[in-house]
C-alpha cells in the first residue's frame, strides 16, 4: 500500500471535541535517517524481492566451460574473437562501477530496513558476477600481458573509457550529496539510481546479453551464455528493485517529477546510446558475420524506449526489436524460471523454498 503523499495527518475539527491526537509523520523511502526497524514493515515488497533472490542462488562452479576453450580455437572466425575479448574486457570493471556505487551511494540513502536488505544480497550477486567474469578472462585469454590490459580496459581501450566517463558522470554527483534534505539534492540521487537502472544494468549490459545470445544462436560459447543466463537474471531483478525504488519515490514525492527531472533523463539515454553505440562500433567493426552495427543501434533505442516508459515517459525512438533471439531469450529464461527443476541449483536452496513460484 503506497503512503500519504502528504507528510501528516490533519486531525477532524470539532468545537466540543477533545484535543486531537499529535499528527503522525509518515516517513519516506528517501528521508534522511537510518531506519532499523522491520516490523510493522513499511514495504514489504523488497523484503519479497530478497527472498526471491535467495532462491537464485548459483555458483561460478556449476558453469561447464569445457567446450568453449574449443571453440575460441577452432570455429570463431578472428572477428568474433575480437568481439569477446572486448566483451569481457568491459565486463570485467562494469560489475565493479555497479557494486562501487551500491556502497557509496545508495545504501546509505534508501532508508528502508527491507530494501537494505535486498541490496546487501544485491552486492554479493555483483561479486559472484565479478568472479564469473575473472574465471572468463583467466580462461578466454591465455597470455598474461593481453589478460592484464584487459583488466585495465576502462583506461587503454576507448571505447570501454567511454562508458566509464559516463557512468563517473551520472553517478558521481551523489558522492558528496550528505543527507537528502533538499528536492535538487533528492533529484540528484534518483538520476544516480535512474543511471543505475536504465543505462548501465538496463542497456549496457542488456547490449552486452546480446552479443553473448547472438554466439550462442550460432551454437558457440556454451558455458560463457550458462554463465549469462544466471547473471541476466540477477541483472533484471536489480533493476526491477531500482525501478521500485523509483515508483515509490514518485508515489511519495510526485513533486519531484517534473520536465526537468525528464530532460535530464532523456539527456542521459541519448549518452548512454551513443557511448554503447561507439563501443558497438568497436567490438563489431572487423565485421562479425550476421550481427551489424544498424541492428545493433536500433535495438539500443529499442531497449532505451523499453526503460523510459518503465520510468512513465513518452517513448523517443519508436523501434522494434531487430534481434528475434533476444526475445527468444525472454521467453526462456525469464519467464517463471522458478519452474526449472531443483537440480539446477547447486547451493543455498535447502529447506521451505518453493520451486513454484512466478518470477
Amino acid at each position: 500500500m503506497a503512503l500519504a503523499e502528504v507528510p501528516f495527518e490533519k486531525p477532524t475539527e470539532h468545537a466540543d471535541a477533545p484535543t486531537a491526537a499529535p499528527a503522525v509523520h509518515r516517513a519516506n523511502i528517501l528521508d534522511p535517517g537510518f531506519d532499523l526497524t522491520l516490523r510493522p514493515m513499511r514495504y514489504p515488497v523488497f523484503y519479497e524481492m530478497y527472498r526471491d533472490a535467495i532462491k537464485n542462488t548459483w555458483t561460478v562452479d556449476e558453469i561447464d566451460f569445457s567446450d568453449d576453450i574449443p571453440d575460441l580455437d577452432r570455429k570463431l572466425v578472428p572477428a568474433e574473437k575480437h568481439l569477446i575479448n572486448r566483451l569481457v574486457a568491459f565486463f570485467a570493471t562494469g560489475d565493479s562501477i555497479v557494486s562501487n556505487n551500491l556502497v557509496l551511494n545508495l545504501y546509505q540513502h534508501i532508508n528502508a530496513p527491507e530494501a537494505r536488505m535486498y541490496l546487501s544480497r544485491q552486492l554479493y550477486e555483483e561479486a559472484l558476477h565479478v568472479q564469473f567474469y575473472l574465471t572468463l578472462l583467466d580462461n578466454y585469454i591465455p597470455d598474461m600481458a593481453e589478460r592484464e590490459a584487459a583488466f585495465a580496459a576502462i583506461h587503454n581501450i576507448p571505447s570501454i573509457a567511454k562508458k566509464g566517463e559516463f557512468c563517473f558522470k551520472w553517478m558521481n554527483a551523489a558522492e558528496n550529496l550528505g543527507e537528502l534534505d533538499t528536492d535538487e539534492k533528492r533529484k540528484t540521487f534518483l538520476l544516480n539510481l535512474i543511471c543505475f537502472a536504465t543505462c548501465i544494468e538496463g542497456l549496457f549490459f542488456f547490449a552486452a546479453f546480446a552479443y553473448v545470445y547472438f554466439l550462442r544462436s550460432k551454437g558457440l560459447l556454451n558455458g560463457l551464455a550458462a554463465g549469462t543466463n544466471w547473471v541476466f537474471r540477477d541483472e533484471s531483478c536489480h533493476m526491477n528493485f531500482a525501478f521500485e525504488v523509483i515508483n515509490t519515490v514518485r508515489r511519495e514525492q510526485p513533486e519531484l517529477f517534473d520536465e526537468d527531472l525528464g530532460n535530464r533523463i532523456y539527456e542521459m539515454l541519448d549518452e548512454a546510446i551513443n557511448c554503447e553505440y561507439q563501443f558497438a562500433e568497436d567490438l563489431l567493426g572487423q565485421g562479425v558475420p550476421g550481427m551489424s552495427t544498424a541492428d545493433t543501434k536500433q535495438y539500443l533505442q529499442f531497449v532505451a524506449d523499453q526503460r523510459l516508459a518503465q520510468l512513465g515517459l513518452e517513448r523517443r525512438y519508436n523501434t522494434t526489436n531487430p534481434f528475434g533471439f533476444m526475445e527468444l531469450q525472454d521467453v526462456q529464461e525469464l519467464t517463471n524460471f522458478f519452474e526449472r527443476t531443483v537440480a539446477a541449483y547447486q547451493v543455498g536452496v535447502e529447506g521451505d523454498v518453493a520451486f513454484d513460484e512466478d518470477f
